[in-house]
């Protein structure tokens, strides 16, 4: 059953709108942990080579002095896919009549040509077959992430969104420690670096997949796939679904100034605090671990408090800011122990972020029946940067002569203090 959301947009809200009437009994715990698990799996076989063992892939590969950039183009072809990806294929699961379920198919399908392409990319010898491979796996999974995301407004009753989408803030933070640790451990053999995330997070979405009480679609509830249908999977009318438009924004912005750090925190480590290849893993997983501590606590608390208190926006706004300070911090950072620091201040306003911003979405989508096709739309503010930031990034960090890592991480400070501003224009959530 799909989350009914019809707030007025002429209208302020009582913090009951948070919540509209839906009788459904609160989702069981066995529900709670494997939506936990398939995330935490998903984001584990994605987030890894972002984070780390992409970087080192390309390093294996090109000169040192064309790594930024060759990285940049892995980087930037796959994220464009994502973002393309995840509304279409988010559409189609809505639309699918198969008597497995309408999110079953494309969850496991997802994570299966996922773990193909980080099989292409871990034995590939050049850029081009990188390229091609981590387009493939990020392919695969956003069409795992659109059906799994869509999971939460189908499954989970509003007044217990915040919660959720905190459990879920942390296993994404889980994730993140679980690449560094497994790209820590697999570090002389960077085949099993991509592999062994990408069946964990195969055998993760397939738990799932058993739990779920899935059903399909209706035959004829949808109008046929045609180009105008694919036209569509990419756009909501900002004008009729403003507060959509603003939450879209907040979500671009920010993950904007996040992808600075996800994308870079490799080459930042090894090209101004003087790590190598062999030693630059091992300081991704100490800051990680630091990081994600701060994200579990802020997820925590975030979820929490916002269920209680009804109200969404001031926990976004000081999680965006919070977020901001932190990428000014990395961008003076000098020092190991400075960059702790700062990832100490980012993981915590991350975590409150997440906590709130996927119950924050929840209650602005424009029709229930279509909940994965518009939560992909949503994800496209995450996915886009990710493309984007790679290709800009050379240009900050050309400043001056090159290596300008300040630059680039003072860009994302700035994004993600718009995107905290975006966020107060959302007018029938508090």
């Amino acid at each position: 059953m799909a989350l009914s959301h019809d707030a007025s947009l002429d209208a302020t809200p009582s913090p009951a709108a948070l919540a509209p009437e839906d009788d459904r009994p609160l989702a069981p715990a066995k529900l709670v942990l494997t939506l936990a698990l398939a995330q935490f799996g998903a984001y584990l076989a994605v987030l890894t080579p972002v984070m780390v063992t992409l970087a080192l892939r390309v390093s294996q590969i090109v000169p040192e002095a064309d790594r930024g950039t060759a990285l940049g183009q892995v980087l930037s072809v796959g994220a464009l896919l994502a973002m393309l990806g995840n509304p279409v294929f988010g559409a189609l699961s809505d639309r699918t009549t198969s008597r497995f379920g309408r999110r079953r198919p494309w969850l496991i399908g997802g994570m299966v040509a996922g773990f193909a392409g980080l099989l292409v990319v871990a034995v590939g010898g050049s850029v081009p077959v990188l390229m091609a491979g981590w387009a493939l796996a990020q392919l695969g999974i956003n069409a795992t992430l659109a059906a799994l995301t869509a999971c939460i407004p189908d499954l989970i009753p509003p007044r217990q969104q915040g919660r959720v989408s905190g459990v879920i803030g942390i296993t994404t933070s889980l994730a993140m420690i679980g690449g560094s640790l497994l790209a820590n451990v697999f570090s002389s053999s960077i085949a099993l670096a991509f592999l062994v995330p990408g069946l964990i997070g195969v055998a993760a979405v397939t738990c799932l997949a058993v739990v779920i009480k899935d059903r399909p679609a209706k035959p004829g509830a949808f109008a046929p796939y045609s180009f105008k249908e694919f036209a569509r999977s990419f756009w909501v009318n900002p004008v009729r679904h403003p507060d959509f438009a603003w939450n879209f924004a907040g979500r671009f912005l920010v993950f904007t100034g996040a992808s600075c750090v996800t994308s870079y925190q490799v080459y930042f480590l090894m090209d101004r605090l003087g790590y190598d290849d062999e030693t630059v893993t091992g300081k991704v997983l100490s800051g990680t671990l630091v990081m994600v501590v701060a994200i579990v606590a802020g997820s925590l608390l975030g979820g929490q408090f916002s269920d209680r208190s009804g109200r969404r926006k001031p926990y976004v706004l000081g999680s965006s800011l919070l977020m901001g300070v932190s990428l000014a911090m990395i961008a003076s950072a000098q020092n190991f122990g400075m960059y702790l620091a700062a990832l100490v201040v980012f993981g915590f306003g991350e975590g409150l972020y997440l906590s709130v911003d996927m119950a924050l979405a929840a209650a602005v989508l424009p029709n229930p029946e279509e909940s994965a096709k518009d939560m992909g739309v949503l994800n496209i503010g995450n996915a886009l940067p990710q493309s984007l930031v790679p290709i800009v990034a050379p240009a900050f960090l050309a400043i001056g002569g090159g290596g300008n890592y300040g630059a680039l991480f003072l860009f994302g400070a700035i994004a993600a203090v718009l995107g905290a501003l975006a966020v107060q224009f959302i007018r029938s959530v508090k």
